[in-house]
């Protein structure tokens, strides 16, 4: 019996459980700006500016940066970076609404006609977990 009470006491608070990111961001190329990292968690907020589920923003420098997303509980997530170079908070794009900043994403790359979808992108969290960017 007390077995079957300790399982409804400990199930219920490891689905609560929070969650870091350890996010390695690879060949940033200069020290100048900040570098940004947006998470998302469905495919309809994916790449939206304004329903951003989490971000963090740390200087930039030369090789790897490195950052970590805090309290995300379990479960699907994808990650957009970008290298503000000029650090004016946002990602600056040509009059065809092309980055002129380096963007990256979790598990894809950028295609020749726009940015990878959501379910290319997506990772599951069940506990801390880390990943590797290339910018």
């Amino acid at each position: 019996m007390k077995l079957i009470l300790l399982a409804f006491v400990l199930i219920p608070a490891s689905l609560f459980s929070q969650n870091t990111i350890s996010v390695h961001i690879k060949n940033v190329d200069s020290t100048k700006g900040h570098v940004n990292v947006a998470v998302y968690n469905s495919d309809d907020s994916f790449l939206s500016f304004d329903e951003v589920l989490k971000t963090e923003t740390v200087p930039a420098h030369e090789g790897v940066v490195s950052l970590e997303i805090q309290d995300l509980p379990m479960g699907e997530y994808a990650l957009a970076v970008f290298h503000d170079e000029n650090a004016n908070g946002k990602l600056d794009t040509n009059w065809l609404g092309i980055p002129k900043e380096k963007v990256a994403f979790s598990k894809a790359k950028m295609k020749a006609f726009g940015p990878p979808k959501y379910k290319e992108c997506a990772f599951k969290v069940t506990s801390d977990y880390e990943i590797s960017i290339d910018l």
